[in-house]
Parts: C-alpha cells; structure tokens; sequence
C-alpha cells in the first residue's frame, strides 16, 4: 500500500502534503526532525490520508492535492479538523 497524508503544524499553521509507502515510519521522520522541509514544524499532527494499490496512483494524487483544485478539495474534506483546531486555541 501506499499513502497520500496531510500534516498540520499548529506552530506554524501550515499543512504540509505527501505521500509514503510507510505511513508510521514517515510520520515519526517528521516528528523526530529527519525531514528537512518540516523539521521547524515539529510537532505534525496527521489530519488526513488516503490509501492506494500502488505508488503511482498516490503520486498522481499527492499532486493533485498540491494543486488549485486539490487545495479547494482538502479546504472542503479538512474544514471540520481546522475549525476544531481554531477552537481548541
């Protein structure tokens, strides 16, 4: 299997998007600091993800979330988790 995943750093307010065949392992990476474009985001929270058969599948999905249409679609799927996120301070 492979996934397609969304963190949210409260620290920075940023969402970060990727794809992994080890959804455990990548997340603790993120977290221990091991990932360079998120180690000042620390910690991650994981909000979403998808599951797919194979690699390509979930890099031509990871892509798509980078993108306008992507972003208007996890606005839409993440609206709950964010605006309890907001609440919860």
């Amino acid at each position: 299997m492979y996934y397609v995943y969304v963190l949210y750093s409260k620290k920075l307010k940023h969402l970060y998007k990727g794809s992994t065949g080890n959804l455990r392992n990548r997340l603790a990476e993120h977290n221990s600091g091991a990932v360079v474009s998120t180690k000042f985001g620390k910690p991650w929270e994981l909000l979403y993800y998808e599951a797919f058969q194979n690699k390509t599948d979930a890099l031509i999905e990871e892509k798509f979330l980078k993108s306008g249409k992507g972003r208007q679609r996890l606005d839409y799927l993440l609206k709950n988790a964010l605006m309890s996120e907001s609440a919860r301070g």
